[in-house]
């Protein structure tokens, strides 16, 4: 019986903590990171601010924690795309372009989480975030290289490189806002064909790729 209490306590703060976050998320990406203060998140999700707290001691840490919860949901869902793909070079392009639709689809939110100047403090956790994104399409070029699809090249190089391509070409502050759903697929196709094209696939086939893979529309 006591271990039942403790086990519905545990799920009771997890899901504290997890109001906590969303209503952070939301937030930001309404308002951006500087709006992410602790008396409007504890507003958002219904409780008192002495309760975000004791589960947050200061926005610094809000803030780094809902960057990481961020950033393993984006993970998780590039990883999903690209695992459904039926080969490493289609793997590859299902997760720059499912990574590219969903940071349009929450533009603010995206920025916010990667490049929106808050607190040196939670650059560690950001730098990690692109590490990740960085180490995923690392491995998804690698895999294409060794399956004879790509020619041999400097794979991390080469994923440093697509990621910082997406980012400013997406989000970043010289990235021009698509119109729309249709601009937004475009604009992604679009990034995604340059990233093809600069990894070694021959024109016809990167049209190919890029055209026929699916994007993410509805999921969130």
């Amino acid at each position: 019986m006591a271990y039942r209490r403790t086990e519905r306590v545990m799920q009771r703060l997890a899901a504290r903590q997890d109001a906590i976050l969303s209503a952070a998320r939301a937030i930001a990406a309404e308002s951006g990171m500087a709006a992410v203060q602790i008396a409007p998140v504890a507003a958002r999700a219904g409780i008192a601010a002495g309760t975000v707290y004791r589960y947050f001691p200061a926005k610094t840490d809000l803030v780094a924690a809902l960057v990481a919860a961020v950033s393993e949901r984006e993970i998780a869902a590039l990883q999903r795309a690209a695992a459904a793909a039926p080969g490493p070079l289609s793997a590859l392009a299902a997760a720059i372009l499912t990574f590219g639709m969903r940071a349009l689809r929450h533009r603010r939110l995206a920025w916010s989480v990667i490049a929106e100047p808050v607190d040196a403090a939670v650059d560690a956790v950001r730098l990690a975030y692109r590490r990740q994104l960085v180490d995923e399409l690392d491995r998804r070029i690698a895999s294409a290289v060794a399956a004879g699809h790509l020619p041999e090249q400097d794979t991390g190089l080469a994923a440093s490189a697509i990621v910082g391509a997406l980012l400013e070409g997406l989000i970043g502050p010289l990235a021009v806002e698509p119109d729309g759903r249709a601009g937004a697929r475009a604009a992604v196709q679009s990034l995604a064909l340059l990233a093809m094209r600069a990894l070694g696939v021959v024109d016809a086939r990167a049209r190919g790729l890029v055209v026929q893979t699916t994007m993410p529309d509805e999921e969130e």
